[in-house]
């Protein structure tokens, strides 16, 4: 082993590479630590004992990160810790709870066990490219699942920079995610068939919950928090959003708005609102309790519409219903079947856009920061609309330009002249 001495650090060459020693001050289960510890710098590719310039700049810069973070040992902890300690009771004081629900399924599912462990300030650029193939490796997540890792990994790294917990440059800038992960699928969106078809067979309220959906284009949270105080005057006015019992405003700034409510919708809550006793204020889907709260859609889901759209080929029964029947259930394929509550919202883009309305009045009803959101994912072509495009495009064109008199054309431009 050889080693050079650099100030404050060693430079040693072991197991043809190079490394640097140095001493950190940092805390370890709530007690400071004087420790020596060794970073590999690179490969040894030059025969001399001194190490490369480049080598020894990033020794350089090591070290003196090392003294500041020195002089504040208590900043000087794990991955693990700070993304514990720190980061997600930040992220609790700013952020949606479904957002932080995100964020804590990606650290729990897939990058706690590669990073927990790792000392914050040793980490690089080449430490997280490891975690992110590591993560990518069973071949499991689809593109998009692993930017939002990386997104996650970002967001830690920017935390613990403002905070004094990391120096120099956030390590995951420079990485890539893997280019051999699954796209993401394509999201689907309601016909206007397929929504009368479903609304046909499903009960109240859930029926009304759907035409509400399809037909306004709320989001499930802005659903669930709807109240008969903000219908007014053939208009549904959002202003707040319900998640797992959690009451924010809506997703954006721009969510919050007015959106008017077509004659069939409105028809629907009035025998609703009916239905509950002509209430004028308070949730307008409670959940029937004695203290009524906005009712959980997950349970109108599994309880009144998918049992309903479950329906039997030949008789045309839910299979709920179909235990006195004489002949064997079979699934009737056709049937429109459950693609989730925004399937509905992008129903509502794609069937206004299929009927002739702009795509900048499409944002305004949906409530979209811009158009170009709108545009790319909530306005779905179907084959038949691409056919009938192309239908046009024909009959748009001159008829000389049909095939047998092009064909002629070219014979006669080919031709040889007549020789008298």
């Amino acid at each position: 082993m050889r080693r050079r001495r650099q100030q404050n650090g060693y430079i040693f060459k072991a197991r043809g590479r190079w490394f640097v020693r140095y001493f950190v001050d940092r805390t370890v289960n709530g007690e400071l630590r004087h420790d020596r510890v060794a970073k590999q710098l690179g490969e040894v590719t030059t025969r001399g004992k001194r190490p490369p310039q480049r080598i020894e700049d990033e020794a350089r810069e090591i070290v003196a990160a090392a003294t500041v973070t020195n002089a504040n040992p208590g900043r000087v902890i794990t991955m693990g810790e700070f993304v514990d300690r720190v980061y997600f009771p930040h992220v609790k004081q700013h952020k949606r709870p479904s957002t932080v629900k995100g964020y804590e399924d990606i650290w729990r599912n897939h990058a706690k066990a590669q990073c927990a462990a790792e000392w914050l300030t040793d980490v690089r650029t080449f430490h997280v490219q490891g975690w992110l193939d590591a993560i990518a490796a069973p071949g499991t997540l689809g593109r998009n699942s692993l930017k939002h890792i990386k997104t996650f990994l970002s967001a830690v790294f920017k935390l613990a920079k403002q905070q004094g917990y990391y120096t120099g440059e956030n390590p995951v800038r420079d990485t890539a995610t893997s280019p051999q992960a699954a796209e993401p699928q394509e999201t689907y969106a309601y016909d206007l068939s397929e929504i009368q078809q479903m609304l046909s067979v499903m009960p109240e309220p859930a029926a009304t919950i759907f035409a509400v959906a399809a037909f306004t284009g709320l989001r499930r949270s802005e659903l669930q928090g709807l109240r008969w105080e903000d219908y007014q005057n053939g208009e549904i006015r959002v202003s707040r959003a319900v998640w797992e019992g959690h009451v924010n405003d809506p997703k954006t700034g721009r969510s919050k708005g007015v959106v008017p409510v077509i004659r069939q919708v409105a028809d629907r809550l009035e025998f609703h609102r009916l239905r509950h006793g002509n209430k004028q204020e308070g949730p307008m889907f409670p959940n029937g309790k004695k203290q009524p709260s906005s009712l959980c859609l997950n349970n109108v889901l599994n309880r009144q519409i998918l049992p309903m759209l479950k329906r039997c080929e030949q008789c045309g029964k839910a299979h709920g219903e179909h235990s006195e029947a004489k002949h064997e259930f079979k699934l009737d394929e056709s049937f429109p079947k459950w693609r989730g509550w925004h399937a509905a919202r992008r129903g509502l883009g794609s069937n206004l856009y299929s009927l002739g309305v702009s795509e900048k009045v499409i944002q305004q009803i949906l409530r979209h920061a811009n158009v170009s959101t709108t545009a790319t994912y909530y306005i779905k072509t179907v084959p038949a609309q691409v056919t009938d495009a192309m239908e046009k495009l024909e009959q748009s064109l001159p008829k000389s330009l049909s095939g047998n008199e092009v064909a002629t054309h070219r014979i006669n431009a080919t031709a040889s002249p007549a020789v008298n």
